[in-house]
């Protein structure tokens, strides 16, 4: 491995409390953006819906059924790395929360803002990229609007989407569905999408490259759900990881989650770069894994399914949810030992999707 380069100004600071102006600190999924929204936007748009503060709203057809909508906004820097581009990165991860309320996504609307100056012939390979990555997952992007700002006042290109799916399974796949004894299964290891851009980003080169995990995850849902199990929630890993994801679900189902961090599957590359960059591997973004919690009795089966569907590896158990204390998550250690899961204060890195 080559050796690292200085990264100051790369790793947000953790910003101090009571701020009157939003930091990049507040974009990164943990402690500050969560802050942000109670803060903010909840009050403002207070609703059902939106205080279920799932991957997606679960809406009521009003003859009957369900449907699940979400959007996403893209910045990600670069806007091409191993793995995967901010195109594939948009449609994917707006499917994916599609996938994640238990819906069959059906339609994306896609919204560029373009900086004066960015090259046609990027934006061609950006838009290719989406179009192939909709027929991957089965949806069409129906929809969408292009502006166009002036020279030096965006950074090239950003990507706003958003999804339709409609909910065919009789379960309410959310946060509030989760039990005491359901077991946490991944779906494959971590932390693929947040090192392969911080090694593109900061011009890191390792003996093998670290791709993203960009990919959608409708088929092992999908799969998980025709086989008839009692999903009661999932959730896919994008900012903040497992570990944010992990307590973000245990504060909203009023619940304890324990894991085992012999059991959390990373890749010896992932590993390594980790380490040497001085980042926890529970906390880096990742964008084609999610967590699966149902009762244990069926974890057997899910696993056996998720093995042949999902992209990553092989899946695993990684810990299971207790009665309380409501909100904590915490990890034993390979030595036995246990300590507090808890979200970031600042940001590992800005601009990550």
């Amino acid at each position: 491995m080559a050796t690292p380069p200085d990264f100051n100004g790369l790793q947000c600071p953790v910003p101090l409390p009571h701020r009157t102006e939003v930091t990049v600190g507040h974009g990164g999924g943990g402690k500050l953006t969560q802050e942000l929204i109670d803060r903010v936007f909840r009050p403002a748009f207070a609703n059902p819906a939106l205080d279920a503060q799932h991957d997606g709203a679960l809406l009521h057809f009003p003859g009957g059924g369900r449907m699940a909508f979400t959007m996403d906004s893209h910045v990600v820097s670069p806007l091409f790395f191993p793995g995967g581009d901010i195109g594939k990165l948009a449609v994917n991860g707006t499917v994916n929360d599609l996938a994640m309320c238990g819906a069959r996504p059906l339609w994306l609307s896609a919204g560029f803002i373009i900086e004066e100056g960015f090259p046609i012939a990027t934006l061609e390979r950006v838009v290719a990229s989406m179009r192939d990555a909709a027929q991957a997952a089965g949806v069409g992007i129906v929809t969408g609007d292009t502006k166009v700002v002036e020279r030096g006042k965006g950074d090239g290109l950003y990507v706003t989407t958003s999804g339709v799916g409609v909910i065919e399974t009789p379960l309410t796949v959310a946060p509030s569905s989760i039990r005491p004894g359901d077991a946490v299964i991944l779906s494959g290891d971590l932390g693929r999408h947040g090192m392969a851009i911080m090694a593109t980003r900061a011009g890191l080169t390792f003996e093998s490259a670290i791709e993203s995990d960009c990919a959608p995850l409708v088929a092992p849902v999908r799969a998980l759900l025709e086989a008839g199990l009692e999903i009661h929630c999932l959730r896919d890993l994008t900012r903040g990881g497992l570990a944010t994801s992990l307590v973000e679900l245990a504060e909203s189902a009023r619940l304890a989650i324990a894991i085992d961090a012999a059991k959390v599957p990373v890749s010896d590359l992932v590993q390594g770069a980790c380490e040497i960059l001085g980042l926890d591997p529970l906390y880096v973004a990742n964008e084609g894994r999610f967590v699966c919690l149902l009762p244990e009795a069926q974890a057997g089966r899910a696993l056996e399914i998720l093995n042949q569907t999902a992209p990553g590896g092989a899946p695993v158990i990684i810990g299971s949810v207790k009665p309380g204390p409501a909100g904590q998550v915490t990890q034993r250690s390979i030595i036995g030992s246990e300590r507090i899961v808890d979200r970031l204060s600042g940001e590992q890195l800005p601009r990550i999707c």
